[in-house]
């Protein structure tokens, strides 16, 4: 499975959302999977937006015969769009599918990885994140994908912000400490993202 992240800057509120919504369209599209996003809950001007194919050859050929004319509903309505594709590679906790209908909270982080410790990190994210979070009362599910450049992605559903952030305080630093993260992480960056239902495809 394919994921497509994207981040961008919203200049117009409505005109982006009434956009939003023309991305049903993707629903005939062969080897689409599923499309949800929402606002971060850090910047109130920037939208994420995850999508799932069930291969590059069909994301490509989408690409190339129907994208620009949904995307053209959203024309000028933001700026700064970062666009990046990872690789499935397991679940986190079991069973994932790109279904948003029951998570209110997205956790996204991408995590740029010193290449000789990429082994080192992934085996770490199997052995030592995944049960920590998949034992979360409030984690509905998740995935951990992989781009070239040793970046990773790790996207979690959540079914509340009170439930991400129990598992926040109580959890997390430990956890670093055992995974020996910080000698893994080149670089980390990430967002909270409150789910938009009206973006779910």
């Amino acid at each position: 499975m394919l994921v497509k992240w994207i981040r961008c800057t919203v200049v117009d509120r409505r005109g982006f959302e009434r956009g939003q919504r023309k991305w049903a369209g993707l629903l005939g599209e062969p080897g689409f999977r599923g499309q949800g996003g929402g606002w971060s809950r850090g910047r109130q001007d920037v939208a994420h937006i995850f999508a799932f194919w069930e291969s590059r050859a069909f994301y490509d050929s989408f690409m190339a015969r129907s994208h620009d004319r949904l995307a053209s509903a959203q024309t000028g309505t933001f700026k700064n769009a970062q666009v990046r594709l990872f690789d499935y590679r397991f679940d986190v906790k079991t069973g994932f599918e790109p279904r948003f209908t029951d998570a209110d909270l997205l956790r996204v982080a991408l995590c740029r990885i010193h290449e000789e410790r990429a082994e080192h990190f992934v085996l770490m994210q199997e052995k030592v994140w995944n049960p920590a979070m998949a034992g979360s009362p409030g984690m509905v599910r998740g995935l951990f994908g992989e781009a070239p450049g040793n970046e990773f992605l790790v996207l979690s559903m959540w079914r509340s912000a009170a439930e991400h952030g129990k598992y926040r305080t109580e959890r997390v630093e430990r956890l670093a400490l055992r995974a020996q993260t910080e000698a893994d992480v080149a670089a980390l960056t990430g967002d909270v993202v409150d789910m938009e239902s009206g973006w779910t495809v």
